[in-house]
């Protein structure tokens, strides 16, 4: 995965999972379409999208990161 990641242009992913259940990814991309488009092509992902499914409560028949928003940075301190 880890591979595959670096492959499709992810840098510095992490996963933060809050008690009541909010999932906040965070991750660095020259692209995020191109980022998220390259890895939906690969094997692993198509693995992991079905193990992390489970995980998750009312898809609607989508996979969990299809879902995957990107956020409005507010604020970054260097």
């Amino acid at each position: 995965m880890r591979i595959e990641l670096a492959k499709a242009g992810w840098h510095n992913y992490s996963l933060f999972l809050g008690e009541d259940g909010t999932l906040i990814g965070y991750l660095e991309c020259d692209d995020f379409a191109l980022a998220r488009a390259a890895m939906a092509k690969t094997t692993v992902n198509a693995q992991w999208q079905a193990v992390i499914g489970s995980m998750f409560v009312d898809l609607a028949g989508q996979r969990p990161d299809d879902l995957m928003q990107p956020l409005e940075e507010l604020f970054h301190l260097p």
